[in-house]
């Protein structure tokens, strides 16, 4: 299990080198694949190189229905005035919600001895070369890998939002 302080570190240390060139699909599922580049601990010249895919859903809409339940007790009348705003304007507040699927089972792993520069440079050309849109070459944290691919998800989602908002607004269903 993970401490705070290494999902905080492997947070902050994840950078995506190379990103895919599309975004989360609207209304359809939408493929990654990935290649995460992570420097072994115990020796700087050997670099673990994962492979996998992620599955992300479409992005659903969530209306906050809820809104019409909340409940001011203790507050004083400009609460209960905003509780009032939040009711008549509750239509307005739409969020996206995302999700993704790993499977640990398409995920493959090799080391490789070389620094770590190298290898993510190598790579980074390798998937240009190649031209598939879908990839993306990702720097983590060998022990706390996971934590680096959830950052690139985040990363996806927050790209992917404003125009899977546009396309929902353009189709009227926001």
């Amino acid at each position: 299990m993970y401490s705070e302080d290494d999902i905080h570190f492997a947070f902050e240390s994840t950078q995506v080198l190379l990103e895919p060139d599309r975004r989360i699909d609207t209304f359809g599922s939408t493929q990654f694949a990935f290649r995460l580049v992570t420097e072994l601990l115990d020796d700087v010249s050997r670099v673990r190189v994962r492979e996998g895919r992620i599955s992300a859903e479409k992005p659903q809409i969530l209306r906050p229905e809820f809104l019409a339940e909340f409940q001011f007790e203790g507050f004083g009348e400009q609460a209960g005035a905003f509780g009032d705003w939040l009711r008549q304007n509750r239509g307005k507040f739409a969020f996206l919600q995302y999700g993704f699927h790993f499977r640990r089972s398409d995920i493959t792993e090799i080391i490789v001895h070389d620094p770590m520069a190298v290898v993510a440079d190598r790579i980074v050309r390798e998937v240009r070369d190649h031209g598939d849109p879908s990839v993306a070459v990702i720097s983590g944290v060998d022990e706390a890998w996971e934590i680096s691919l959830l950052r690139f998800t985040l990363q996806m989602i927050e790209r992917s939002q404003a125009i899977n908002h546009f396309d929902f607004k353009r189709r009227g269903l926001l």
